[in-house]
């Protein structure tokens, strides 16, 4: 399997201007082929094949006046500026056909050197890693790496970002093996919420660590002070870089806690089973600050993309499925409750449930029962899975699980 390896670069002055050249002439290419197939299109022209492309906009290209410097910048980012294109155009065809899975994606659009993000990427032709340890890039020169631990192979390409705090990291793509951890007899499921991060169906609690909360009063700060600046100033552009240098701070505390949480979830269980949340529809609420602080959606996709390379399993459990309403010792469903209920007594068995603990509960029982695919098999949470399961699963077959047979189903009772 195929992972990117990041690491922090610290180039000089000198670097950095090169850097800043080849960054402009990759976009200016990108933009001049986006250019070049729009025409076509309103010309109602065949398509311009990435080949054809590259010609125009980089080999005669340099020939002309307007575009002589190109030749300054090594060739190897521009072709791969044009393939970009390539993937984006096949990104939006893919959507448009139906062939690609998540939100619709667009037609490609200029990019800007205004935007906060630049990247460029090079092929094995354009770099080589230094035996002294640092990052040679064509026509830019050796560039000193902060190594933070040992590259796993030989990198096939790498990929130059300058994020809008002014940072420039360096994104190696590696092969590597899958390392398949030992076998684990535990299985969790979890229910996430803001009061608390998650509580996991063993009686486990994880802390909301609210990183933007607990950062605001430094942000507002540093963008009061960026709100005072005169517009086009170099004291506007350091105020800029300083809220981003913020932003960025929440972003990475964020993700290394995200990631530590994640590996400890994976190398503990067997099986892990989550909701399958709509976050993009509680981000549009009142609560639209405190659910993008979570990072509900970085959680499901680090898990799923850890218990791939593990052999480990992440199943997801439809977001109909009543988590909250069930009783999860007698399967009776008590209906729909306001957020502030947050214990409840079940009025069929009398047990008095805490509200996470027996959505997690819930959610466990419902991801085995998904899972193993067979109504009437023990899937209790005290009870063994007889068989393994496939590394990644999504979906669930209970989104109808109003239901007396499939609520029956989720707590292992056999149908009538």
């Amino acid at each position: 399997m195929h992972l990117r390896y990041s690491y922090r670069l610290y180039p000089t002055a000198g670097q950095r201007n090169a850097l800043a050249r080849t960054f402009g002439c990759a976009r200016v290419v990108y933009n001049d082929a986006l250019a070049v197939r729009k025409e076509a299109r309103k010309g109602g022209l065949p398509f311009p094949k990435s080949t054809d492309l590259q010609k125009l906009v980089i080999t005669t290209a340099k020939k002309t006046a307007e575009r002589a410097w190109l030749a300054s910048v090594g060739v190897d980012p521009l072709i791969q500026s044009v393939r970009d294109l390539d993937t984006a155009y096949r990104n939006f065809f893919d959507s448009l056909a139906g062939r690609r899975a998540g939100p619709p994606v667009g037609l490609p659009r200029f990019k800007s050197r205004k935007d906060s993000r630049q990247s460029l990427r090079f092929t094995r032709n354009g770099f080589r890693v230094r035996p002294n340890g640092k990052l040679n890039l064509a026509k830019i020169g050796d560039v000193r790496v902060e190594w933070s631990r040992v590259l796993p192979s030989a990198p096939s390409s790498v990929t130059i970002v300058l994020d809008a705090a002014g940072r420039y990291h360096a994104s190696f793509v590696v092969e590597v093996e899958a390392g398949l951890l030992p076998e684990a007899t535990a299985e969790v499921g979890i229910d996430l919420g803001l009061t608390s991060y998650a509580v996991l169906s063993d009686g486990q609690v994880i802390d909301n660590p609210r990183f933007l909360r607990k950062a605001e009063k430094k942000l507002k700060a540093a963008q009061r002070e960026l709100s005072r600046k005169a517009k086009g100033s170099r004291n506007r552009e350091k105020a800029r870089r300083k809220v981003a240098k913020a932003h960025a701070k929440v972003a990475d505390t964020r993700m290394d806690w995200l990631h530590k949480q994640t590996t400890r979830l994976i190398g503990e269980n067997q099986a892990v089973f989550l909701e399958d949340l709509n976050v993009r529809g509680l981000a549009r609420g009142r609560l639209a600050k405190s659910v993008h602080d979570a990072g509900w959606a970085a959680f499901r996709h680090l898990l799923e993309q850890k218990a791939a390379r593990y052999g480990r399993t992440v199943g997801i459990v439809h977001r109909a499925f009543p988590s909250s309403q069930l009783c999860s010792e007698c399967g009776h469903r008590d209906g729909p409750k306001p957020l502030a209920i947050r214990e409840w007594a079940c009025p069929a068995c009398g047990v008095l449930h805490d509200r996470d603990l027996n959505a997690a509960r819930n959610i466990l029982a419902a991801g085995r029962a998904d899972r193993l695919n067979a109504p009437g098999e023990p899937v209790r949470p005290d009870v063994a899975i007889p068989r393994r399961a496939r590394p990644v699963e999504r979906g669930t077959h209970l989104g109808g699980c109003g239901s007396r047979t499939r609520a029956a189903a989720a707590r292992g009772i056999p149908r009538p």
